[in-house]
């Protein structure tokens, strides 16, 4: 492929068999970063349960029945496999030097005890409150480029767009979404006053420190020459030619 990919290994801590998935990915060179997830239902992003409903009911057709048998399972594989998987995952990314990020942290508490753990990232944070913390914590901030663009989360929790007016976003992430980083990156340059400089770096030269991918991100003597050129039309980013280690691509 003409594009350079890594593997991002987003763990559920409480899936009964996260830890031999886990195990068998751990040593392929490929493997840059790790999220620790919790979506039990009743806290993080679904601290407001009409979220989960709407989420599961909408997406899988669940009828009441079947929901209540899933609350009650994923609750229950929360107080038997949460806290040790979480432990031990922390454990092996210390062991071997991968970057931590805390997904959905909502509470001072959440934060407070991922950068406790060595996390370096904390990973859509859902309150303003988390994300305050994580900042005075040291830890770098990642939001969704789509909330960002779009002016709010689909879950009903604390936009990007009021995090970045208060200087609480590093890094945009794409979310599913590949073409919304450069979007992103603009709308905080044009409609959040920040010098197209950072706003650039919250999608190259961010990310790629907190991976520890070293030799790109900037424009340096010695480095990647990994560029895109943009022309900005109408706030409208527009690629118009990439180049990957100095030779073009596209």
């Amino acid at each position: 492929m003409r594009i350079e990919h890594f593997l991002h290994l987003r763990c559920e801590i409480c899936y009964p068999d996260v830890i031999d998935l886990f195990t068998s990915l751990i040593k392929d060179p490929l493997v840059k970063m790790v999220s620790l997830m919790d979506h039990t239902p009743g806290q993080r992003q679904f601290t407001r349960m009409e979220k989960f409903f709407q989420y599961y009911q909408g997406k899988f057709q669940l009828n009441d029945a079947e929901m209540e048998n899933l609350i009650q399972s994923r609750r229950e594989n929360q107080k038997r496999y949460g806290p040790q998987h979480r432990l031990l995952l922390t454990q092996m990314c210390r062991e071997r030097g991968l970057p931590m990020a805390s997904h959905d942290d909502t509470t001072v508490e959440h934060v407070r005890d991922a950068a406790g753990e060595g996390v370096v990232v904390c990973e859509f944070p859902t309150t303003l409150e988390a994300a305050q913390t994580a900042r005075a914590s040291g830890m770098r901030i990642l939001m969704g480029a789509p909330n960002l663009v779009l002016g709010g989360s689909q879950s009903g929790n604390v936009s990007a767009l009021e995090l970045a007016r208060s200087d609480l976003v590093d890094v945009l992430s794409s979310d599913y979404v590949p073409m919304s980083l450069l979007h992103g990156a603009f709308h905080l340059h044009h409609h959040l006053g920040w010098l197209l400089p950072e706003a650039i770096r919250s999608v190259t030269a961010h990310p790629a420190r907190i991976a520890n991918l070293n030799d790109r991100g900037t424009i340096e003597v010695g480095k990647r020459a990994d560029l895109i050129q943009v022309r900005d039309h109408e706030h409208v980013p527009i690629v118009k030619g990439v180049w990957r280690n100095g030779g073009r691509i596209c």
